[in-house]
């Protein structure tokens, strides 16, 4: 039923949030304490997601899980930007953090690999990564099992 219900949250918050121009990241449900938790995460192609967005979002979506009688008992909804903590998961993130540092675990063969680097090029297929002797490196969406953006402090 969990896996229904995150199915069901992402599937009512995907046109919100396409009518704002974002995209719907990730949902997921924490439960404890007599209630659950529900936490949507929204990004923009080109720009950041904004408090007023997420608000109204969260307003529109929390009268819809109502509606469709999502949970049984008491929840709180939490609508937000994914933030540098993160993981990537989707390719438009990818895209909207080319020329950034990114810090990526992959599959090799029988292991895996990191790499950090710049994101200096997305296709289709991957990303194609600056290591740091300067030499591009491409990695298959397929192979990744994990990229973080490297905060510029």
């Amino acid at each position: 039923m969990r896996l229904d219900t995150i199915q069901n949250i992402k599937d009512l918050t995907a046109p919100l949030a396409e009518s704002k121009g974002l995209f719907i990241v990730d949902a997921e449900v924490k439960t404890g304490g007599g209630f659950s938790e529900v936490w949507v995460y929204l990004d923009a192609e080109d720009r950041g997601v904004n408090l007023d967005e997420c608000a109204d979002i969260s307003r529109e979506l929390g009268f819809l899980m109502e509606a469709h009688e999502l949970f049984e008992n008491k929840y709180r909804l939490n609508v937000s930007s994914p933030g540098l903590n993160r993981p990537l998961s989707d390719i438009r993130q990818y895209k909207k953090n080319e020329g950034r540092k990114a810090r990526i675990k992959f599959r090799q063969e029988q292991d895996y690999g990191k790499i950090t680097g710049n994101i200096i090029g997305v296709d289709e297929k991957g990303i194609t990564v600056e290591n740091q002797d300067g030499k591009p490196v491409q990695v298959l969406f397929d192979d990744i099992m994990e990229t973080r953006i490297v905060p510029n402090i």
